[in-house]
């Protein structure tokens, strides 16, 4: 059986000793980049390896053309395929990524696994709170794998570039998902947002109401009636945020309701305020 949204606390527990799984270790904090590497020391779950958002799955702000392409950029595929490999990944695999935030970190590295052509990975769901909930131990020690031999497939996600966003605005063909919070899609956050507001025409979804009050995502039954209202062609919807991080909460949170085909647009809010010719929407 292959888990390719979420897995339970329980079921991690019961494979953790499996030759072929992997475990990655997704914490981080914005306002405090070291954070994660620092909790994920004091303690993890045993076996899991340190997955670092800036270095592993992010790659260079600025582009070779000297463009700035947001906060978190994505890696070249190929380099990414080979910090999977180094990870100990191979294309039989069962990924399970985790975080302490709810999940928003370790979607990302479930979205770049499915972009890189990798089914077989999922997001424990409740994240390090629900592992401990269940009085599964922590380990101290410094995880490692022997070298894996994961193959680049076709991608099973996709992106759009700030082009097709641009584009957008015109023939309003397709559906813009923001994934901030209320107060940074209307531009009330200029801590966060240098430049406050959405890109027009888009809605908003904080990526937080796809979580129970227990930090576990919400039954499918009950996504799929939040993002319907929304989503009237999941194939034709595009997820973004500030960097392209937390859109890919409501990309896993799409995948569970059964709305399959969204893009990531990965540039998102910090590259399209970037340029001051883009249009800027307040409000809601």
């Amino acid at each position: 059986m292959r888990f390719t949204t979420l897995i339970s606390a329980v079921n991690l527990a019961q494979h953790l000793a499996d030759d072929d799984w992997i475990v990655l270790d997704c914490r981080h904090d914005l306002a405090a980049p070291a954070a994660g590497r620092d909790a994920y020391d004091q303690g993890h779950i045993p076996g899991a390896q340190f997955a670092n958002l800036d270095r592993d799955l992010s790659s260079a702000k600025v582009g070779r053309d000297g463009v700035f392409r947001g906060r978190h950029p994505l890696p070249e595929r190929a380099a990414f395929i080979a910090t999977l490999r180094r990870w100990g990944i191979s294309d039989s695999t069962q990924v399970v990524a985790y975080d302490a935030h709810g999940g928003v970190y370790a979607a990302r590295l479930w979205w770049m696994l499915r972009w890189v052509g990798h089914e077989a990975v999922a997001v424990l769901d409740g994240g390090l709170p629900a592992w401990q909930a269940q009085h599964f131990g922590l380990s101290t020690s410094e995880a490692e794998a022997a070298p894996g031999n994961l193959s680049e497939r076709p991608p099973l996600a996709h992106t759009v570039d700030v082009g097709t966003v641009l584009a957008n605005l015109s023939s309003q063909t397709r559906t813009v998902l923001d994934a901030r919070a209320p107060d940074r899609f209307r531009g009330e956050n200029e801590t966060l947002d240098p430049v406050g507001g959405h890109i027009p025409g888009a809605k908003n979804r904080f990526f937080k109401d796809n979580l129970q009050t227990d930090g576990r995502f919400k039954p499918g039954h009950t996504l799929h009636e939040e993002f319907s209202p929304l989503v009237s062609d999941p194939a034709k919807a595009i997820s973004q945020c500030g960097s392209g991080v937390t859109a890919c909460h409501n990309l896993l949170a799409l995948e569970i309701a059964g709305l399959h085909g969204a893009a990531l647009y990965p540039g998102s809010w910090s590259e399209w305020c970037a340029d001051p010719a883009r249009p800027v929407a307040t409000g809601q």
